[in-house]
């Protein structure tokens, strides 16, 4: 029993970081309509800096919140001098333009910064707790608590604030959003500077586990997109649940599914992805799009 619970924890705290990502690509998605392939290799920047700055001296924690004020402010002029060219336009030539921003960060990254391995200091204390015979760590549960809290948060801004409102405007119809007297082109921008800041919680939340290099955030950025189909792009909740369940998914099966074992537990979450798509298209947690004739 302890094997288990400490799979299904480890899971969840795996997941946190998958869903800290999906979040950030769900909020862009609300506000714009796209998919931000780059969303891995901003939230990659973002812990750089944050990593730069406590390496000046700057404490971890004022150096966390630096870079995440830098990261809004950067996911805002990304929107506004490149992101809106290519918005409302063909959506393949936006999805080539985000994929080309990911290999354009990951390089200043690398040139920047080199592809060595560099350890960022961890938020929570490395000590472990015991709960009914599984060994937790205080990282993981911060990891997770704080995954929780930008959930919450961010399903408040979309359902209960003047700006969430504004934003689901914007991306569902930004000519109508526009003519009720919603500033499109700021909600454009603060959608990205807010998907850019739930990045640099991701990617300052991960550092500390993977060792920091350019590329931290490949494997994260494929789950994260896997929740986001599992759970539905029109549910930030329906995300991160989805993002759980695949982190406990593949860890269960890693260990008690005997012919997949560590080799092949990166299946699990397509296999997963299949199965829901054919019986449920719009996700767990999404809505159906109905368009009235």
């Amino acid at each position: 029993m302890g094997t288990f619970i400490q799979l299904v924890i480890d899971g969840l705290s795996t997941g946190s970081i998958y869903a800290a990502l999906a979040l950030a690509i769900v909020l862009v998605n609300q506000a714009t309509g796209l998919i931000n392939f780059a969303q891995g290799g901003m939230a990659v920047l973002s812990a750089y800096i944050a990593w730069a700055l406590n390496g000046l001296g700057i404490p971890l924690l004022l150096a966390i919140l630096a870079a995440v004020v830098i990261s809004f402010f950067l996911g805002a002029v990304i929107e506004r001098y490149l992101i809106r060219r290519f918005e409302r336009g063909d959506p393949d030539t936006a999805v080539v333009v985000t994929i080309g921003l990911l290999t354009l960060i990951t390089g200043f990254c690398a040139w920047i910064w080199t592809y060595n391995n560099r350890l960022f200091p961890s938020l929570f204390p490395l000590e472990t707790i015991q709960i009914a015979g599984a060994v937790i760590s205080v990282r993981s549960l911060g990891t997770f608590i704080v995954i929780v809290a930008c959930m919450l948060l961010l399903q408040a801004l979309f359902l209960g604030t003047k700006l969430g409102l504004a934003l689901r405007a914007v991306a569902i119809n930004p000519a109508s959003a526009a003519f009720s007297g919603v500033n499109v082109g700021r909600n454009l921008m603060i959608g990205w500077g807010l998907a850019a800041v739930l990045g640099a919680v991701a990617g300052v939340l991960v550092a500390p586990q993977l060792t920091l290099t350019p590329g931290m955030m490949d494997s994260a950025l494929v789950y994260a997109l896997a929740a986001c189909i599992l759970g539905g792009l029109s549910s930030p909740i329906g995300v991160v649940v989805a993002a759980w369940l695949i982190g406990v998914l593949e860890n269960l099966a890693a260990v008690y599914v005997p012919f997949i074992g560590h080799d092949l537990k990166i299946a699990v979450p397509f296999i997963l992805i299949f199965v829901v798509l054919f019986l449920r298209p719009q996700g767990l947690f999404g809505r159906k799009a109905v368009v009235r004739v």
